[in-house]
């Protein structure tokens, strides 16, 4: 904080109350060589030279604006338009905390209503909360209302093609539940119907999966509801501009990461985790709900509903310890959805379906290298005639992110590089990926 408005007095007063005669008094408790370091700093600098300095430091950074970027693994690069800034950055959007007098928060909490309702709209579902920290954390808590909601079953069902953090954070959320977790091959519906105990608590789909494959979602929900369990599906928001929502394929939740709407990449955060359910486990979904009401001279008004659930309200009865939410990014979203509308929605997913498709068939064209096989959407797997990590630092020094090199998540896959291309890219952009690739292979072999 630049400016504390306390006056010696009331210095005075507070130490006073404490009993202590100065303030070094409040550091007695740490050890005296350690307590008030010389500092080996420079001298003062003027603002223009510390802006030059900053700027230096920032300018060594790698970022989708200065390299040719076919980076994702869940965090994409996504055309933004500029409304979405100029209005996100209003002070009084930026300054809201969080909308718990609604006779005061109006804005806010339209924002809020109008951000579920096109997610909601987006995902099939009935009620879209606002919101989480991330669609890690919005998949754990799905997880956790598939435990709570069926009482008696304790098996988890993973796809293996989940994002590795995503599942390392299931875990950390469930490491003091009685649970058992399981990780499966194949379509949702067999690994559901394969299942010899009636002790399936939820079973989660990716959609696609962290390698860009479109799993089979048809007869997943009836099966997973046959063993008792609820049916979860992760997504991706801009493929579901394009492919059918999991509301449609009978999910019971959906999460997702909603970065890729109108969110920076930010280094990795702050992100959106989107997350929506069926009117039946309303009562079982964490976050704030924003709903549409009159007043008493009937006008239209916005308020937080269900807020018995929350942790602020009532902590004995809070269904999670999720209760700050993401306002600011679901904000964002939703200038972004409120922009782009359904045609253009669809128009950058289809971008992202061709540009990715193009690419895939020019690496694929290159001596050595070879693209798996399979329904993909934005993201594919090359398998690398030489290690992909080493592959990755030839084409840095040529500004280009070919990609993540799977060897970081599965050390055994050291030839494999995950590619994404969204529709950021052109067809010039991916030409001169192929050539990078190409020419790099060459000199490996010199």
């Amino acid at each position: 904080m630049p400016y504390i408005p306390v006056t010696d007095a009331q210095r005075e007063d507070m130490l006073h109350r404490l009993g202590l005669l100065s303030l070094e008094d409040l550091f007695t408790d740490i050890p005296e060589e350690h307590r008030f370091p010389a500092l080996n700093l420079e001298s003062g600098k003027s603002e223009l030279e510390v802006l030059r300095e900053l700027a230096g430091i920032a300018n060594a950074n790698a970022h989708g604006d200065s390299y040719l970027w076919f980076l994702g693994a869940g965090a994409y690069d996504h055309f933004i338009p500029a409304v979405v800034p100029a209005l996100a950055s209003r002070g009084e959007f930026l300054t809201a905390y969080t909308p718990y007098q609604p006779e005061v928060s109006q804005g806010t909490l339209q924002a809020i209503f109008e951000y579920q309702s096109m997610v909601a709209e987006l995902t099939g579902m009935d009620a879209v909360n606002a919101s989480h920290y991330d669609g890690a954390t919005a998949l754990a808590e799905a997880v956790l209302m598939g435990l709570k909601n069926t009482e008696g079953h304790k098996r988890i069902l993973l796809p293996q093609g989940l994002h590795p953090e995503y599942k390392a954070v299931i875990k950390t959320y469930l490491s003091a539940f009685e649970c058992i977790i399981e990780e499966y091959e194949g379509s949702p519906a067999a690994a559901a119907s394969a299942l010899s105990q009636p002790d399936l608590a939820i079973l989660v789909a990716s959609y696609p999966d962290f390698f860009g494959s479109i799993p089979d979602l048809s007869g997943a929900a009836e099966a997973v509801h046959a063993k008792g369990g609820l049916f979860a599906v992760h997504a991706d928001p801009i493929m579901l501009g394009l492919f059918k929502s999991p509301g449609a394929w009978g999910a019971d939740i959906v999460t997702a990461e909603g970065q890729s709407l109108g969110n920076d990449l930010n280094y990795g955060g702050p992100f959106l985790g989107i997350m929506g359910t069926t009117n039946a486990l309303i009562r079982r979904l964490p976050g704030r709900l924003v709903g549409e009401t009159r007043d008493a001279q009937g006008r239209r008004g916005f308020v937080l509903t269900l807020v018995a659930r929350e942790q602020h309200i009532r902590r004995e009865k809070a269904v999670s310890n999720i209760c700050s939410n993401q306002g600011l990014m679901a904000l964002r979203s939703c200038i972004y959805l409120a922009m782009m509308g359904k045609a253009g929605l669809r128009e950058a997913a289809e971008l992202c379906w061709h540009n990715a498709h193009f690419a895939a068939q020019k690496v694929a064209a290159i001596p050595g290298f070879s693209v798996k096989p399979g329904l993909f959407f934005k993201e594919f797997v090359v398998h690398t005639p030489l290690p992909a990590e080493v592959l990755a630092e030839k084409l840095y020094r040529n500004h280009i992110v070919p990609g993540l090199p799977l060897s970081r998540y599965f050390p055994e896959r050291t030839h494999e590089l995950l590619v994404c291309a969204t529709e950021k890219h052109s067809r010039s952009d991916i030409e001169d990926l192929a050539t990078a690739l190409t020419e790099a292979s060459r000199e490996a072999k010199r």
